[in-house]
């Protein structure tokens, strides 16, 4: 009589680690070609950097492989595919860039650099910034650069989009799976995790700050990515303002930013602490710095705070994206590192992931942008 064998591993063309979303983007792209299944090792998918994102959709936000990836998203953003949410992705917000007279070199070099992609783009002087934004301090500012077409991202719609979506076409998506162990033989990955034990063709490591460690996991090197952490507040102020249709407002050092939030403002120190993968936390100084900040270049003064939060925002060494297969290690593509521009360059970011991984053409609209895969890749690093 023969003995009882344990079950063989379901087997999934591609394994996916981490469900935020940049997982779950990619998982939206591949599930209608491929059998995928999506690993989150935490209960609910999006729990850290992607739920506590503060998103804003900016052209001129962040290097020129950012801002390129940005522009070749727009158009999913504005128009996703039927059926993918029930309410608009983008909102009208814009986005402000302002600077003191001692910062008006690093305003025009902003502005020309970016400008002739952004046609719409406006410099503000001294009056009409104040017109824009009246919570700024006359003495503190002396002109701004205007983005109109910027717009805020209903993260929330956008994440579970992206879940329903790749649950529609077949993905598995295990949450408490936190990936433990890492073996490939002859071309195929086992994997266990706390949820059990998979089998895959592919590993795709999308863990966010967790990147590096499912690398080593995984037997690749480490790239260096860095997580740094980003406090944010949300506060009542003592002036009730109609600040409704304020911009998001950015010192051109970034040294701090606010934008409404409802009937509220939501701010930054646009700190970047670095910080081991975990569940971050606000940390006090940092939110006493930004109300000095604050009160010292706006005019504004928070009366009550009604939320604080920090979140981890994951960079490669250059800061730029990390997409691609690894160098060394066959089986096994990057899609991390996106640093705080995950949110609005998804779409393409996914996109540019499944062309590579079902070895099809990069996709024409971020072609047009100029981008080179290459920049993206791993193997950048190993080269240099």
């Amino acid at each position: 009589m023969a003995g009882n064998t344990a079950p063989e591993p379901a087997f999934f063309d591609v394994a996916i680690v981490g469900a935020g979303m940049a997982g779950a983007s990619l998982a939206f792209e591949l599930a209608p070609h491929l059998r995928v299944l999506l690993l989150e090792q935490e209960t609910q998918a999006g729990y850290h950097t992607t739920g506590r994102s503060a998103a804003l959709f900016s052209e001129i936000y962040g290097n020129a492989a950012i801002r390129a990836l940005s522009r070749a998203s727009r158009e999913f953003l504005q128009s996703p595919a039927a059926g993918f949410c029930d309410q608009p992705l983008l909102t009208p917000r814009g986005s402000l860039f302002f600077a003191a007279e001692q910062q008006l070199d690093r305003l025009h070099a902003l502005h020309d650099e970016v400008g002739p992609r952004s046609p719409r783009l406006q410099w503000l002087a001294h009056p009409a910034l104040l017109a824009r934004l009246p919570a700024l301090r006359a003495d503190s500012v002396a002109a701004g650069v205007f983005e109109p077409d910027a717009c805020d991202i209903d993260v929330h719609a956008l994440h579970q989009g992206y879940l329903r979506g790749a649950r529609r076409h077949g993905a598995q998506i295990c949450c408490d799976a936190m990936l433990t162990a890492a073996e490939q033989t002859a071309g195929r990955w086992s994997l266990q995790t706390r949820a059990g034990n998979f089998s895959a063709g592919l590993l795709v490591n999308a863990a966010g700050p967790w990147a590096d460690g499912v690398a080593g996991i995984a037997g690749a090197a480490a790239l260096g990515l860095t997580p740094l952490r980003r406090t944010a507040m949300v506060f009542e102020d003592k002036t009730e303002w109609a600040s409704e249709h304020w911009p998001l407002a950015v010192d051109i050092d970034e040294q701090f930013y606010f934008k409404p939030d409802a009937s509220r403002l939501l701010a930054s120190p646009a700190d970047e602490t670095p910080s081991p993968a975990c569940d971050a936390q606000a940390d006090e100084y940092d939110i006493a710095l930004l109300i000095d900040r604050l009160e010292t270049t706006t005019l504004l003064s928070p009366r009550r705070i009604s939320g604080r939060w920090a979140g981890l925002r994951t960079f490669a060494p250059d800061r730029t994206p990390v997409l691609g297969f690894d160098a060394a290690r066959p089986g096994l593509f990057w899609l991390a590192g996106q640093g705080g521009y995950g949110i609005q360059t998804a779409p393409a970011l996914a996109q540019l992931a499944a062309s590579q991984i079902l070895r099809r053409s990069i996709p024409p609209a971020i072609a047009d942008q100029g981008l080179d895969a290459q920049t993206l890749s791993p193997g950048r690093f190993a080269s240099a």
